[in-house]
């Protein structure tokens, strides 16, 4: 899965890099995106500034349509017909949604918000065909981050309900049952656990959900970046190694835990880890390319295998 590459609606993008990437041996032939939230416009003020038309009044913040999209590249052949988006789905129809208020009405008002979409990019839930008919369903998102906002804390609590979608989902409580097959859950949350800004309370409960297994992946110049950079790194109470992003360390956040792969529990978990090397690890210089970084987070990777029969 791969977050913040623009959408296009001929892939083209999308088949560049993975031609790019066998060139380095490692074939990817099936590709899947979908038109996300991010940059689709409305007709209204959805951030409350009193200007129409912004990056910020699109369902999803975005310059443009499909910017910083959803994307899977995979060695499985995709079921495209049997996807399902929850990408539509409006804030308010969300079980147990928690809306942004501003002195005791919706923000910035009822009409307005009755529009709003809850996935800020997208919400798939993407079946990849396996061996002999098998299944295995990707549950993917990317949460918008929960600053950036005033005192209603409309992305605070928009970032909860994105995780808590999921949560909805896997309980049955929306229209749609969940997959019996085995899945993983997966994107980038925007969100640690423990440290940082936002509202943790779905994250968490998703993390620890009685279907999902967390593999807490991990590594070594993660934990070495945080002792080296300090600023807001040295408060933090989540233990370093596991985090996945490198943001600024003064005024902060510092290094998080923000991107999450959950395997449900039927598969058995073979390894796992987060491509962050230390910097005198010849391949730390892969996370630059002419000076430049390809994303703040690192990669994360799992490595599962199927229980017998299924």
């Amino acid at each position: 899965m791969l977050s913040g590459i623009d959408y296009d609606r001929g892939g083209a993008a999308l088949a560049a890099l993975a031609a790019e990437i066998e060139k380095a041996g490692h074939t990817l032939p099936h590709h899947f995106a979908r038109r996300p939230n991010a940059g689709l416009a409305t007709q209204f003020d959805l951030d409350g500034d009193g200007r129409f038309g912004t990056a910020r009044d699109a369902q999803g913040y975005g310059r443009f349509a499909g910017d910083g999209g959803l994307a899977i590249l995979s060695r499985l052949p995709v079921e495209t017909g049997r996807v399902r988006e929850f990408s539509g789905l409006l804030w308010t129809d969300l079980p147990g949604a928690d809306p942004p208020h501003l002195d005791g009405v919706p923000f910035p008002d009822a009409e307005t918000f009755a529009v709003q979409r809850l996935s800020s990019n997208a919400h798939w839930d993407v079946p990849l065909r396996l061996p002999g008919g098998r299944v295995l369903h990707l549950l993917v998102f990317h949460a918008t981050p929960p600053v950036f906002d005033g005192p209603e804390d409309r992305n605070g609590r928009r970032n909860h309900d994105e995780a808590a979608l999921w949560l909805r989902y896997l309980d049955g409580r929306l229209p749609q049952p969940p997959p019996e097959a085995p899945l993983v859950v997966m994107g980038d949350a925007n969100l640690d656990p423990q440290d940082g800004e936002g509202r943790r309370s779905a994250l968490q409960a998703l993390l620890s959900h009685a279907r999902l297994q967390d593999p807490r992946p991990r590594s070594e110049g993660a934990r070495a970046a945080a002792q080296t950079d300090g600023g807001a790194n040295a408060d933090h109470q989540g233990p370093p190694r596991l985090d996945t992003v490198d943001w600024p360390d003064a005024p902060g956040p510092g290094n998080l835990r923000v991107d999450y792969v959950l395997p449900s529990r039927d598969l058995r978990v073979t390894g796992s880890g987060v491509f962050w090397p230390p910097l005198d690890d010849p391949l730390n210089a892969l996370l630059l390319h002419e000076g430049v970084a390809a994303s703040r987070h690192r990669l994360v990777w799992v490595d599962v295998t199927l229980p017998r029969g299924r």
